[in-house]
């Protein structure tokens, strides 16, 4: 038996695995921020030091981050979360990278690490929004038929 390649790349082994992915790098960010802030963001040339206000600043988004990426694995292991796991996740990336953009566009360029953080989360966002505009004709039970009246 002979694999297609287009079929897999195309497929849902390929939602799978783009969800997992974007699940374990919101999962691996937002942990690392809440549990070790000071950290993950030295790797940005930040220093956290111990101002509890600013750590409490930065650990109340990767609280909903870590939610996110939570929904994302969800979309992995139940069919019918794909769609919604899908639309998070580009939500989520997307968001995230275009407002880097805005902020290097109005205040200049970041660290470079930052910089580089833009690109991956456009990629990750542009290959969850691919991947939701595919996820109907990749298989049609991943968007409920079932109609509300």
């Amino acid at each position: 038996m002979r694999i297609d390649k287009r079929e897999v790349l195309n497929g849902p082994h390929m939602v799978k695995l783009t969800l997992a992915l974007s699940a374990v790098v919101a999962v691996g960010i937002a942990g690392t921020i809440l549990f070790a802030p000071e950290v993950f963001y030295a790797g940005y040339g930040i220093e956290v030091g111990s101002d509890a206000t600013l750590v409490n600043e930065l650990k109340a988004p990767a609280g909903a981050l870590l939610v996110a990426g939570l929904l994302m694995f969800a979309g992995v292991f139940r069919t019918e979360l794909v769609v919604v796991s899908l639309t998070t996740a580009s939500v989520v990336y997307l968001s995230y990278g275009l407002s880097r953009l805005m902020s290097m566009a109005i205040d200049g360029l970041p660290h470079s690490s930052l910089v580089s953080a833009a690109g991956i989360e456009l990629g990750i966002g542009a290959a969850c929004l691919l991947a939701l505009l595919r996820a109907r004709d990749i298989n049609p039970q991943y968007v409920s038929t079932r109609r509300t009246q």
